[in-house]
């Protein structure tokens, strides 16, 4: 039943069009400290892109971090998305970290896989936290677009663990910053085939994080242009997750589509709103101090 999933969800996501800014795969980072495998998966070695503060003492200070996964629909994109921010958010004071994930176009994967593959990142993060200099109680899950919906699958939906892993390891953030993030509403967007099912159960129903939001939401927050298609199920997973009380933030830019936040877009602009209005709900959390220092 995980593998149906996929027979209509892949490419549902805007993937690149032209005139976007496209970031290579296998992705060049000189700028991380360091690059870990998290997880093999059949051939597949996955990699972490780690970035430090400057002078962090891993042995001897747990420093919060933010674990990225990038957009792409599910069947492409790169660990490269999220190179900047990562660069940012170390020169916060954070460990900032961009992880690679199964795709289709690259292993034949699901968007279930995707998600499972985002719980082992989070999960090794944590696992690894003491050697990394990280606390293990302050690990942002962050993404944008079909990476966004990986790290709120993470937060949110139930199951879909790697066999084999240390379940008594979590592998939901303690926080949420989601750049225009997929299907987080009740319903995919329309399209065809978007309502099969299987066995009696909607698939949308199962694995979308607007159907497992509970008092265990972690704050939140999601960026959005107002021409995205996608902003509808944001504003329902708002609606719902602030009935039940808890945090969740969308804060919305007039006139832009999806990928808006993109760096290489549009001078930069959205990009430098997006990473402060970011490091702004960090500050709220303690998980940086002091005003934002993009430039």
């Amino acid at each position: 039943m995980l593998m149906a999933l996929g027979s209509w969800a892949w490419g549902q996501t805007a993937a690149p069009r032209a005139g976007r800014k496209s970031f290579t795969y296998p992705p060049d980072l000189p700028g991380a400290a360091a690059t870990e495998i998290y997880k093999t998966a059949g051939d597949a070695e996955l990699k972490i892109w780690i970035y430090r503060p400057e002078g962090h003492k891993p042995r001897k200070e747990k420093r919060p971090a933010i674990v990225f996964f990038f957009g792409g629909g599910f069947t492409q994109g790169s660990p490269a998305q999220f190179e900047k921010h990562c660069e940012y958010f170390a020169s916060r004071g954070m460990v900032a970290l961009t992880a690679d994930y199964r795709v289709k176009s690259r292993h034949g994967a699901s968007p279930v896989e995707c998600v499972t593959d985002g719980k082992s990142a989070i999960r090794w993060v944590r696992a690894n936290a003491d050697r990394l200099g990280i606390d293990p109680d302050r690990i942002v899950g962050a993404g944008g677009s079909a990476g966004g919906f990986i790290a709120a699958g993470c937060g949110v939906v139930p199951g879909l663990d790697e066999e084999g892993e240390d379940a008594s390891v979590s592998s939901v953030p303690d926080a949420l910053v989601l750049f225009n993030p997929a299907w987080m509403g009740a319903r995919v967007p329309a399209r065809p085939g978007a309502d099969k099912s299987s066995g009696g159960r909607t698939m949308a129903t199962d694995y979308l994080p607007y159907h497992h939001v509970d008092e265990k939401l972690p704050p939140t927050i999601m960026f959005f242009g107002t021409d995205d298609r996608l902003l509808e199920g944001a504003q329902q997973f708002q609606e719902k997750a602030r009935g039940l009380g808890k945090r969740c933030e969308l804060p919305t830019w007039e006139g832009v589509g999806h990928g808006f936040f993109n760096h290489g877009r549009n001078e930069n602009k959205e990009f430098r709103e997006t990473i402060e209005a970011a490091d702004r709900f960090l500050e709220s959390l303690g998980y940086v101090s002091g005003e934002p220092s993009i430039k």
